[in-house]
C-alpha cells in the first residue's frame, strides 16, 4: 500500500470530524449510536478519529439520512 501524503491525511482528520460532528448532531453518544446502528463501538470510535473508506461513509449517510453529497458538502471540505 502506498504511503499517504499530506493532502490524504488531511482528508482522513476532516472525515473523521465530519462523522464526528454528525452522530452528535443526532444527540446520541457514541455507544448508543454505534448500538443503535448495528456496529460495536470500536469502528464507531475508530471512524471518528481516524477517518473511513467511501463505502463506510455511505453507509454511515444512510443510517443518519443524507447523500453522500450532503455529507461533503461542509465548509470543513471547501478549505
Amino acid at each position: 500500500m502506498r504511503k499517504l501524503d499530506n493532502d490524504d491525511i488531511d482528508l482522513k482528520k476532516k472525515i473523521a470530524l465530519r462523522i464526528k460532528s454528525l452522530r452528535k448532531a443526532t444527540g446520541k453518544g457514541m455507544t448508543e449510536f454505534a448500538k443503535d446502528t448495528y456496529k460495536d463501538k470500536q469502528s464507531q470510535n475508530r471512524w471518528e478519529k481516524e477517518g473511513a473508506s467511501i463505502f463506510t461513509i455511505n453507509k454511515f449517510c444512510k443510517e443518519i439520512g443524507i447523500t453522500l453529497s450532503e455529507f461533503f458538502n461542509d465548509p470543513l471540505f471547501k478549505k
